[in-house]
């Protein structure tokens, strides 16, 4: 078993940063939101697209087009994740129905193995490997109760993206989607809360 030992920022391997996500932010766009945390642009776009398509129920509104803008305003680390979380809080705000809410995490795997959640821009030059992961948060589904299981698995038991850089093993690859589960049902329930106080 490989040592955790604490961060530079005085988290643990196994804690993200703290978090805001705050909604209708901007006055004449239909659906805003700024989503930050701490302090490969074409690729970045399609992950985002195939992922905000993925979760939008675009048959409901079939002749109409939106349109997702992500200014990135600060990148300190875990920035695909962070724009992914935005985008997903913003279609929210605007009204945008969808078969569920995701959440978005980055997973890190350090020269000697150990996991790190939610790493710092410094902390992701020092990795041989990471994992971007995003998970679908069933528990505010639109879609009907039977129809979130997919092969007889419980929707939140599945992997809306998953993309990976750099080096590392399958058993490290399935330790970064244990730990990323877990910190995204906390991070669901950030999510959930702020949904719930501006209803």
């Amino acid at each position: 078993m490989m040592m955790e030992t604490d961060r530079k920022d005085g988290r643990t391997p196994n804690q993200p940063r703290m978090l805001s996500c705050s909604r209708n932010i901007l006055h004449r766009a239909h659906g805003s939101a700024s989503w930050s945390r701490g302090k490969a642009e074409k690729e970045c776009e399609m992950i985002m697209k195939k992922t905000i398509q993925s979760i939008c129920l675009l048959t409901v509104n079939p002749n109409t087009t939106t349109s997702v803008v992500v200014q990135v305003v600060n990148d300190d680390g875990a920035l695909l994740p962070c724009a992914i979380n935005a985008a997903c809080a913003a279609l929210v705000d605007a009204g945008i129905p969808m078969k569920h809410l995701a959440v978005a995490i980055c997973c890190c795997v350090a020269e000697e193995g150990s996991v790190v959640l939610d790493p710092t821009k410094l902390e992701e030059q020092q990795m041989r490997g990471f994992a971007y992961l995003v998970f679908p948060n069933s528990a505010l589904s639109a879609l009907p109760k039977g129809s979130s299981l997919v092969d007889g698995e419980p929707l939140e038991h599945g992997i809306i993206t998953s993309v990976t850089h750099g080096v590392m093993s399958v058993d490290e690859y399935l330790r970064c989607v244990g730990r990323g589960r877990a910190a995204c049902a906390k991070l669901s329930d950030v999510l959930r809360r702020s949904l719930q106080k501006s209803e």
